[in-house]
């Protein structure tokens, strides 16, 4: 370890300078998640489409990291950590495991696979470096052992997650499986066969239709892909590539790669901090976006903010738990998704020539200049939200944000407006520009129709 992040953090004029930093973490492996993965496989715009319209094949084996825990405390090192209720949480079964920091805001997300009895893997982001560090420092009888995503690691991944989403996905799927595709609960896994190979099959969705994530050990991954894709040829199959893959946080509505909780005044995350090196994903971890408040907390979501309410369970004991039973009290937030006003955003591009306005570019379809983006959302001229995650679909001609606003303005239909552009950036991949303000229209998030428990299965 060459430097803590507290100690990193200690040197910055405030957490804000640091977060904002555009030369932390500048070359870290953190930040090339997807360097495994074609840009594009084909082209993004009927990639992305595919979800929509056909089926398409998604190849998570390599931007994420897995955390495997194993031992008689794993369950109880979960529990103590996740909001989410974990008494019937059985082998088989998988959930969105959400942690919290002890003051209630979001250390983030990520999806819990229980493989066996007392055997756990964790994948994602946020909270693989909370999770590893109580189970390193607390009283817990377990073991861990990390895979790290693809901008961390030389050798392949020890797994090869691949999903196959969208209309025609349950088909394909039924035709690839050797024998019958079993009844699968949604978000159960089951183990199935592909090209003679045992693999496990989760019942997932994407684009809110019915589909499923295929996991196994990483020399199957060929045999497996090439498989699918050899019978996906008549259902127009698409391989998905890195430009296309994270405009799926839309239609899950899921806020991804919120700014962790761990950057404020507190004697927990303070701890924490100093366990973590300055090179860890927090640490390389910068943020852009108009949100300008010079009060770091004011970055961070609620686990309410970002949608999880869902999964809250206050008959455990957890980090957060009285933090976040206040919130959900007196809750002032809730999440939705912006549609970006047409004419707006063409204003938007039609600066680039404009001799006389520059506004601040975004990169079609995900707007990447910063892995985690707040931008301010005003009604009336004061601030009621703060917008993330903004992509364009091509299947709906519009550019789309997440966002968390005050729970009075979440009807459908309200219009507001998303304050565009970067308060004196000094980052250099944010070339000089105006700021702007694109209207925005208030809808659910999810904003499609969710058919992925409803939809009839006909596995047989």
């Amino acid at each position: 370890m060459t430097q803590s992040l507290d100690s990193a953090l200690q040197q910055a004029d405030s957490p804000l300078e640091f977060v904002r930093s555009p030369a932390r973490g500048a070359d870290s492996g953190h930040l090339r998640l997807f360097q495994d993965l074609p840009d594009e496989v084909t082209n993004w715009r009927e990639e992305q489409a595919a979800w929509a319209d056909s089926v398409g094949l998604a190849d998570l084996s390599h931007h994420m990291t897995d955390l495997h825990v194993e031992g008689p405390d794993a369950l109880d090192l979960f529990a103590n950590l996740g909001i989410n209720d974990f008494a019937s949480f059985e082998p088989g079964q998988a959930k969105q495991f959400v942690a919290c920091s002890p003051d209630g805001y979001l250390i983030g997300d990520g999806i819990l696979f229980h493989l066996d009895d007392d055997e756990f893997n964790l994948v994602g982001y946020g909270p693989i470096n909370w999770v590893e560090y109580h189970a390193e420092t607390g009283d817990y009888d377990v073991d861990t052992e990390r895979d790290e995503h693809g901008g961390m690691r030389e050798s392949p991944p020890k797994t090869f997650r691949y999903q196959v989403q969208g209309p025609d996905a349950l088909e394909l799927i039924k035709e690839v499986v050797d024998g019958d595709l079993p009844e699968v609960p949604f978000f159960n896994f089951r183990e199935v066969s592909i090209a003679g190979h045992q693999i496990n099959a989760l019942r997932h969705g994407m684009l809110n239709e019915p589909g499923f994530e295929f996991f196994g050990p990483w020399e199957y991954a060929e045999d497996v892909r090439s498989t699918i894709m050899q019978a996906g040829q008549d259902y127009d199959i698409r391989r998905i590539g890195a430009k296309a893959y994270p405009t799926n946080v839309i239609t899950a509505a899921w806020m991804s790669i919120p700014l962790p909780a761990i950057y404020h005044d507190n004697e927990t995350v303070r701890e924490y901090r100093e366990w973590l090196d300055v090179n860890s994903f927090e640490g390389a971890l910068a943020i852009g976006g108009s949100h300008d408040s010079e009060d770091i907390t004011d970055h961070y979501l609620t686990p309410v903010e970002a949608g999880h309410e869902r999964f809250i369970d206050f008959d455990h004991d957890f980090i957060g738990k009285e933090a976040l039973r206040e919130e959900v009290e007196n809750n002032e937030r809730t999440r939705v998704t912006l549609v970006w006003d047409g004419e707006d955003t063409e204003d938007l591009y039609g600066s680039l020539f404009d001799d006389d306005e520059t506004y601040r570019y975004t990169e079609l379809p995900v707007a990447d200049w910063a892995l985690t983006q707040n931008d301010k959302v005003l009604k009336d001229g004061e601030q009621v939200g703060i917008a993330c995650n903004t992509r364009y679909l091509y299947f709906e001609n519009r550019m789309f944000s997440l966002c968390s606003i005050d729970t009075e303005l979440a009807e459908p239909g309200t219009e507001v407006t998303i304050v565009w552009g970067e308060p004196d950036s000094k980052n250099p991949r944010v070339e000089h520009h105006e700021q702007t303000e694109i209207t925005a229209e208030v809808a659910p998030a999810p904003y499609f129709e969710d058919k992925r428990k409803t939809a009839n299965y006909n596995v047989n």
